[in-house]
């Protein structure tokens, strides 16, 4: 356990506090406590790279709390009408995906694909638009549906990322196989 790690354990702990607020009624402070949870994602990565203290459980529990986070967010705002149907299946779909596929790949020894410019990016716009609909701005929802789209963008991005990281292993591992049945 190091800071990095326990500020991302932060996170997890901000997520029953924030929908706690939230559903008393406290929407706009809800957005405090998720804008905390936004500090401490770039603190714990900040801290991670700066003392080098990068860790394996860290590169899998920072983005599951970035997306758990998130999950109850969109969840918090279709439970209260804020958002449509629509918007959160596919904010579910892809975050959802994102999640199974790191943690099965993760699971059979892949490769993962750290976080990248075009994922922080697609968290700040995610936070803009929730801000925008909280805060009820005209055209809010048209915002999050561009944003929507962009999350698609990058994670076809991060999937072709990962294909490139991966390639040649699957190659690797059969010869190693084959290598260690010829010597028996």
């Amino acid at each position: 356990m190091n800071l990095p790690n326990l500020l991302t354990g932060v996170r997890f702990v901000l997520i029953p506090i924030y929908l706690s607020v939230f559903f008393e009624g406290y929407v706009k402070l809800a957005f405090v406590v998720l804008l905390i949870a936004g500090i401490t994602d770039v603190l714990d990565g900040y801290l991670a790279r700066k003392r080098k203290q990068i860790t394996e459980i860290g590169s899998m529990l920072d983005p599951l709390a970035d997306k758990c986070m998130m999950l109850a967010v969109m969840a918090s705002l279709l439970i209260s009408e804020m958002i449509p149907w629509s918007a959160a299946i596919a904010m579910l779909i892809r975050d959802a995906g994102m999640i199974a596929g790191s943690a099965f790949f993760h699971f059979r020894g892949k490769k993962t694909v750290p976080a990248n410019t075009m994922g922080k990016l697609t968290t700040v716009l995610y936070y803009i638009a929730i801000w925008l609909i909280v805060f009820e701005v005209p055209y809010a929802i048209t915002y999050l549906w561009f944003v929507i789209t962009f999350s698609f963008l990058t994670s076809f991005i991060y999937i072709f990322k990962f294909k490139t990281l991966n390639r040649g292993q699957g190659a690797q591992e059969a010869e190693e196989r084959k290598e260690h049945i010829s010597r028996y």
